[in-house]
């Protein structure tokens, strides 16, 4: 079933899709973009994109945006990781935007929102070693002094840190009756004096961090929102983060079938091409129509958040997020399968598809996570 576009998203589609063929289209570009798949992030690919406009799709006009909904966010990020654009800080960059936007002073807004329109990467940090689905967990401390706080602990699993030029933290100003109680988000620059910023190696290359705060001194001013309302603002803001993250691995599925069926056509064994046999031809019906219907899903909910953007679409985007993560994940799988060996080698790709996708469905809330939260929904 074909997609019904307005001529201005068919415009957009169109002219991304044709940016990443000729900026990022062949793997000896992306080597080059990305330290031979070691960076995932490309500084100067991102700010191109920016003097386009398309860093600032989902912000205000008045900070440098377009002011456009979910809906065009969520075709320009699968249209970039469809397209194998090196631009990871993007994602969550977009997710700390939105609490700014929501919740922060007009100098914060004017510094941060502007500074993405124009190519800047921002980072958030949530997670510390014993806490990670249980956000509530954390320990984190932002202690009260002269005109500001200082932060101590440690975080994990942060995003864009080492090149982004703030870090969303949430940390725990206070103690309260529930865990949930207490938690204030602060703008704290990442070359804050008491922060070290480490990073940790991992399958899909260099990505995430450690943070270690020891006597980190922030301003009052780099409260955002109000003290102690940390768990309220997150809340806020989880349409936004799944929705990200469900588009970005749509893209990503998409574009691991679409490998994966070029090769079938072409790969012959006993005289005629694979694909053409019942066991690999019966696979590519199945994820063709489970793609169909995560795109389905994903559309319908994205117009959903536009048409009202202030309710909380928590069954929903959960569900989106959990489709499309894991569809992604079983898609790169069965291409490395069907691709046989040469799905193991990099030259193809598929391997380093399907490391991208392995860990989408941990971060931003585990699967697990996503489907508590929409048994909840149901009263479960």
């Amino acid at each position: 079933m074909p997609r019904v576009l307005t001529d201005e998203r068919n415009d957009l589609v169109k002219a991304v899709a044709d940016f990443c063929r000729r900026e990022c289209g062949t793997k000896e570009q992306r080597d080059k973009l990305t330290a031979n798949g070691q960076e995932q992030h490309n500084q100067k690919l991102y700010e191109k994109m920016a003097s386009l406009g398309w860093l600032g799709i989902a912000l205000p006009e008045e900070y440098g945006g377009a002011g456009q909904g979910m809906v065009d966010l969520c075709l320009f990020l699968q249209e970039t990781s469809y397209g194998l654009a090196p631009i990871s800080g993007f994602g969550t960059t977009i997710i700390a935007a939105a609490a700014y936007e929501k919740f922060g002073t007009e100098e914060q807004k004017r510094k941060v929102l502007e500074g993405i329109a124009n190519g800047r990467v921002e980072a958030i940090s949530m997670s510390e070693p014993g806490a990670g689905s249980d956000v509530g967990a954390l320990t984190c401390r932002a202690t009260r002094t002269d005109g500001g706080y200082l932060i101590d602990g440690q975080k994990t699993w942060c995003s864009n840190a080492h090149f982004a030029d703030h870090i969303l933290l949430v940390a725990r100003s206070e103690s309260g009756a529930s865990k949930h109680e207490g938690l204030t988000q602060f703008m704290v620059p990442t070359d804050a004096e008491g922060l070290q910023i480490r990073g940790i190696d991992t399958m899909g290359g260099k990505d995430v961090n450690d943070l270690y705060f020891t006597n980190c001194f922030v301003p009052d001013s780099a409260v955002v929102g109000k003290p102690g309302e940390g768990w309220r603002q997150l809340m806020a803001g989880l349409n936004l983060e799944r929705m990200i993250l469900a588009a970005l691995m749509q893209g990503v599925a998409r574009r691991a079938f679409s490998d994966t069926l070029a090769y079938v056509r072409e790969r012959e064994q006993f005289g005629r091409p694979v694909g053409s046999f019942q066991a690999l031809k019966h696979r590519i019906a199945d994820m063709a129509t489970e793609l169909e219907c995560a795109q389905l899903l994903l559309d319908d909910v994205a117009a959903a958040i536009d048409a009202e953007p202030g309710r909380l679409f928590a069954r929903e985007a959960s569900m989106a997020k959990l489709k499309c993560t894991e569809l992604a994940k079983h898609v790169t799988l069965e291409g490395m399968q069907m691709m046989g060996g040469y799905g193991y080698a990099t030259e193809y790709g598929m391997e380093a598809l399907l490391r991208s996708t392995v860990v989408s469905t941990v971060y931003g809330g585990t699967s697990e996570i996503q489907r508590d939260i929409i048994g909840k929904t149901y009263g479960l």
